[in-house]
This record gives structure tokens, sequence and C-alpha cells, in this order.
């Protein structure tokens, strides 16, 4: 069982119009210290926010309550001019919680009013996640032949095959920078990883790493899932063979 948070700002479109054409720089500083403030404040909670879109943010929020939903959103209206709704939902998959949350968010399930919170929390319920972090293998010899912009087009394209793959195990994938990507994992998900690691390799000709990690909450299930990855480069780099998962 698993519990997601959606943030959204809430009308962006008609209060970016309010400061005139030149306004493009300043929006984007905006979405980026809105990004650094949610997730400073949910990690100091455990939880880890993916970057959905740039008004947009997903938290896996495994153990928090509706009042440290409130207490983060009073701490987000003290510091910007733009306000925000919460969609909480809970599942046994990272896709079925995303689904509560968007329907408790479209059928106006509020949870709490002043605050713009919707959805569903039932804190009788025992949570955790699985988190997958991905990598390429050697992307640094593919910069020999290619520009920094085709690299950026290759780890893109490979954005949408992981998306499009996993969403079909109910399962959620976001790109975190770099080469990197990290999927909140069903374990209908976990147990393919393998074959879709030797589908890429087959069909692209692209060598993915895989770091499994499993906790309670979202931040030290991505804390083992990079353990489990550095592992998988410990082992490369002493020359033995690598294996392309490891799970903690």
């Amino acid at each position: 069982m698993i519990q997601l948070s959606i943030l959204k700002i809430t009308e962006y479109g008609p209060w970016t119009l309010t400061l005139g054409s030149d306004r493009e720089h300043e929006l984007q500083m905006l979405q980026a210290s809105l990004y650094k403030q949610i997730q400073q404040l949910f990690s100091a909670k455990n939880c880890l926010v993916f970057l959905n879109k740039s008004d947009e943010f997903f938290v896996v929020s495994n153990g928090l309550t509706l009042d440290d939903h409130i207490e983060i959103q009073k701490s987000l209206k003290e510091l910007f001019k733009v306000s925000l709704t919460i969609s909480i939902g809970f599942g046994n998959t990272p896709f079925e919680a995303n689904l509560k949350a968007y329907d408790g968010k479209q059928n106006n399930i509020i949870l709490n009013q002043e605050h713009n919170i919707f959805g569903f929390i039932d804190s009788t319920l025992e949570f955790n996640v699985s988190i997958m972090h991905l990598d390429v293998d050697d992307l640094k010899s593919k910069r020999k032949d290619n520009s920094p912009y085709e690299i950026s087009l290759k780890i893109f394209e490979l954005y949408s095959k992981i998306a499009k793959y996993f969403i079909e195990k109910n399962s959620l994938t976001f790109f975190i920078g770099g080469d990197n990507y990290m999927i909140v994992a069903s374990n209908d998900a976990k147990n393919s990883i393998q074959n879709f690691i030797d589908m890429i390799k087959n069909n692209d000709k692209i060598t993915l790493n895989c770091g499994i990690g499993n906790a309670q909450t979202s931040r030290d299930a991505v804390k083992l899932a990079t353990k489990s990855l550095d592992t998988i480069r410990e082992i490369r780099d002493s020359g033995k063979q690598k294996p392309d998962v490891y799970e903690l």
C-alpha cells in the first residue's frame, strides 16, 4: 500500500498573464524556487518529491497525516504568491494511488477547505514503497559520437519508453536529471525489470543498470535504491561481471 500526494499550482495561467509579456525568466525562477522549497519541506518528513510538470509535483507521502500536509501548505503560502492544491490518494500500486488522488480532486472530496487539500487518507493502513533507480551504463562513450543535444534526445526517447512500459505495470516513472530515472514501482514492475533491460539492450543497444530499494518511506527507499545502484557500479569498476539489477 502506498500513499501519494499531488501538488499543483492553481489558476497558474491567468496569474502569469498579470506579469506582462516579459515574464518567462520570472516564471522559470519561480518554478525552480517552488520545487526547491517543496522538496525541502517534504524531505524533512522523510518523503521525496518528483517533478511531474513544472507546475505539478508528485510526492510519495507514506506516513504523512493531514496535519503534516496543512503544515506544509501554510509554509508555502507564506513564501509564494501562487497557491497550490494537494490531492492525496492511496492504493495497492502507485498508479492506483495516483487515480485515487485524481478522483478525490475531480469529485471535490475535501479534507481541508482552507488549505485546498482533497482526497483520501487512512492512518490505519501500513505503507511501504519500492523505488527503482535506473541509469545508462557508460554514457560517456556515447558522447564521443553525439553532441550534447543529441544525447539529450536519446535520454528523453528512453524516458518515454520506460514510462510507457511501466505504466502497464501500474508504476510511475520520473526523469530525475542526467541519465537517471526513478520508477515508483509495483511488484509487477520489479519482476519485469530484467526483461525490460534486455529489451532495451537488444533493440536500442543501450545498457541500463537498476538499483532497487524497499522501505516504509520514499526517502529511505530512494536511499536504498541509490545504494543498490552504487553497488552495481562498484562491482563493475572492480573488474568483475556486474549484475544489471541489485536490490536492497
